[in-house]
């Protein structure tokens, strides 16, 4: 479990004894450094590193980092707010010790995630895994909690291709078998290197897209789950590298076809007990799962400028691919954007979940998981009705047939989801001013970077950049 207590100068209470026993470890398994990790509202993956002897130091005081890349973009350009984007100021990243690994696939290193405070103390405004704590912590105190996993997709390209071109590492087909033969040595690495670092994989396998696998961990936390989406994406990265292959989880490798998804599995519970099994309502699911369903339901339009966040988004948000671009939900509906996943008779109680499917890997996960959590809690609130369910593909249903049923197309593109962001009060009051005026100015920016590029160049303007 996540420590949910915010950290503070000099330390919380055993940090720095804790810390200081740790450098002694780590030094002791040949670790030099710790990596210092952290996501910004582009959803890029930001880092600074200490040596190892200095694990102490950074558990009582934290290091200093810019509050400027709250609002930097994909491509390390900046945006400001009337709070953030300037060059003054500082912030201390304080490591959660609970988390931290040596990471396998990168000898010599570890690795924590960290929360954001500032100079004095208090908690940065912008933080959102601090944000994600803080959320869980609260619906902790009304007896809920929840359980939560990312899905991992990505592309593996080859290294030695010209300039930034991507060509597939592999040529099997969609699932299939040659995809594992030829990248076998590669995967079977990553699974080595997983399970060193404790992670839990389900799975891993070749997906549908050229050169594109995907990985599952288990269930856990909302804040380890997000934490797990960064150390995996880090390890496959650091594997893939020693292979001489290239990575990409850009939501849109190229300007057509299928992209990568991060979709985030998520349930309820209350005093132990998994809220989406076991219920009277349908299929198992009590009338409080049924309600958080029907609130992420219905801000869904304006989630998407959270969880389908960058230009890139928009070119795997396409009916008929599995993405979930309509907001509707389904049991096992994989078109839907809701996925009522009721699992294995003899395992429901345990493995029953919403599969939130319009989520990339460019969002940043702690944000994507927060949003999508207060959503929950307001349908909670009100005791939201879910709607009737939606069968098959809704895109082969009239805009009329659509219409009758309550079945609305997700925004088509970034700047449709910005404006259901400016518009959804609830979302905005859950992130606080600052974060949610960053998430609107990040947004337009990467907008205003892009425009009057076609599909393929705006595909290549990010595709190295996740």
């Amino acid at each position: 479990m996540t420590t949910l207590a915010d950290p503070v100068p000099g330390g919380r209470p055993g940090d720095v004894e804790r810390a200081t026993a740790l450098q002694g470890e780590l030094a002791g398994r040949g670790v030099h450094g710790v990596v210092l990790a952290y996501v910004d509202t582009a959803g890029i993956g930001r880092v600074k590193t200490v040596p190892t002897a200095r694990l102490a130091s950074a558990a009582a005081w934290g290091v200093g980092m810019s509050p400027v890349f709250d609002t930097f973009l994909a491509d390390d350009s900046a945006v400001t707010t009337g709070v953030l984007g300037s060059p003054d100021g500082d912030l201390r990243l304080y490591p959660d010790l609970d988390r931290l690994v040596v990471l396998a696939g990168q000898p010599g290193w570890a690795w924590a995630p960290v929360d954001r405070v500032t100079q004095d103390g208090e908690r940065h405004p912008g933080c959102t895994r601090t944000l994600l704590r803080r959320i869980v912590a609260d619906a902790a105190e009304q007896g809920l909690t929840f359980r939560a996993a990312i899905e991992v997709e990505w592309t593996m390209a080859r290294d030695d291709a010209p300039g930034d071109a991507f060509v597939p590492a592999t040529t099997g087909p969609a699932y299939g078998a040659t995809r594992q033969v030829e990248l076998g040595d590669c995967t079977a690495d990553l699974l080595a290197a997983c399970a060193a670092q404790g992670l839990d994989v389900e799975q891993v396998h070749p997906e549908y897209a050229a050169g594109q696998f995907e990985i599952s961990v288990g269930a856990v936390d909302p804040v380890a789950a997000a934490d797990h989406s960064v150390l995996v994406r880090q390890t496959i990265r650091a594997v893939a590298r020693r292979h001489g292959l290239r990575v990409s989880f850009a939501p849109a490798v190229v300007g057509q076809g299928v992209g990568n998804g991060g979709h985030v599995h998520l349930s309820a519970w209350r005093d132990g007990v998994n809220l989406h099994a076991g219920g009277e309502g349908r299929y198992g699911m009590t009338a409080a799962a049924e309600s958080f369903t029907a609130g992420i339901l219905a801000h869904l339009p304006a989630l998407t400028a959270v969880t389908a966040p960058s230009p890139a988004s928009a070119l795997r948000l396409r009916p008929s691919q599995w993405a979930g671009v309509f907001a509707a939900w389904g049991h096992e509906t994989r078109e839907t954007a809701l996925r009522v996943v009721t699992g294995t008779a003899g395992v429901r109680d345990r493995a029953a979940n919403l599969e939130v499917k319009p989520v990339d890997l460019a969002a940043n996960p702690y944000l994507a998981i927060a949003a999508l959590i207060a959503a929950g809690l307001d349908g909670l609130r009100s005791s939201a009705a879910l709607p009737e369910e939606t069968t098959g593909d809704p895109a082969r249903l009239t805009e009329a047939e659509r219409a009758a049923r309550g079945v609305r197309r997700l925004p088509v593109s970034l700047e449709q989801a910005v404006a259901e962001f400016r518009a959804d009060e609830t979302l905005r009051a859950a992130l606080g001013p600052v974060l949610a005026d960053a998430v609107i100015a990040v947004r337009l920016g990467e907008l205003a970077r892009v425009a009057g590029l076609d599909d393929e160049q705006v595909a290549a303007a990010y595709r190295w950049r996740y």
